[in-house]
């Protein structure tokens, strides 16, 4: 997958955005950590947040199943789109549930980042790829 696409190539500000930069870029990994090609995982990411507006956990969670794979299907993302939607929508469902829906909280709760990133790769569909591609930008962030 060519070079690694930077944070601030999509326009998160990890150092000043806080929380709200946090959670779009761990919504940028997950797409970016799947087998597909980087532009797509792009359009897709600004699809959901720029053109949807889905750029918190609740109201990522607040798409159906159905706008969430249309949405997957406009950026290009669409041969993974049942799945992909399935995945997201628990993973913003359970950051709310278990953590408040903030990926801060997570941080809070870990006692080094090891234990986070364990954590990370509890949710469905967060490997070790994804993992290690928030990690790259957002470890020197919050440890």
């Amino acid at each position: 997958m060519g070079k690694n696409i930077t944070a601030l190539e999509l326009g998160i500000d990890l150092v000043e955005g806080g929380e709200a930069a946090l959670f779009k870029w761990l919504l940028a990994s997950f797409l970016m950590g799947k087998r597909i090609r980087a532009q797509a995982a792009v359009q897709t990411y600004h699809v959901i947040v720029d053109r949807h507006g889905r750029d918190t956990p609740r109201k990522l969670a607040g798409c159906t199943h159905r706008e969430l794979v249309r949405m997957l299907g406009e950026g290009g993302y669409a041969r993974y789109d049942e799945s992909t939607a399935v995945r997201l929508l628990a993973l913003a469902s359970r950051l709310i549930n278990e953590y408040g829906g903030t990926v801060t909280a997570i941080v809070a709760a870990s006692a080094d980042r090891g234990e986070f990133e364990k954590r990370l790769q509890a949710f469905d569909g967060i490997g070790p790829k994804t993992a290690e591609i928030f990690m790259g930008e957002a470890g020197e962030v919050l440890f």
